[in-house]
């Protein structure tokens, strides 16, 4: 699986989050949290999309990635340590320690493979 299959989902509920924080609580913490990181991570898996369609790899789109997931992993965990609030705080910080892992393990295979050609 390629890593835009999952950025930009994971970059759109990161989105969603930060606008229904703001709606119901007023928070502009979680809409410019939620907003600024997830349309970092759209913006890196369209980069990987855009490099996936040329047949290159894109390494600074996988690293910007790793670093946005494990950087929202270690904020909402605190949060959910110091809150004990599984809403939002448990929530992201599981999420994000799901897809740190799973950028680690494409960094660590060699980012995206691209088909073999077969005629």
């Amino acid at each position: 699986m390629h890593d835009f299959c999952f950025t930009i989902p994971y970059g759109l509920i990161l989105v969603a989050g930060g606008v229904i924080g703001y709606w119901r609580k007023g928070s502009t913490a979680s809409l410019a949290g939620g907003v600024g990181t997830g349309l970092v991570l759209i913006l890196a898996g369209y980069l990987s999309l855009k490099a996936f369609e040329k047949k290159k790899s894109s390494y600074f789109a996988l690293v910007l990635e790793t670093v946005t997931a494990a950087v929202l992993t270690w904020i909402m965990g605190q949060r959910y340590y110091q809150t004990s609030k599984v809403m939002p705080a448990g929530i992201v910080a599981g999420i994000s320690a799901l897809m740190t892992g799973f950028y680690l393990y494409k960094i660590a295979t060699g980012g995206n493979h691209f088909p073999a050609k077969t005629e």
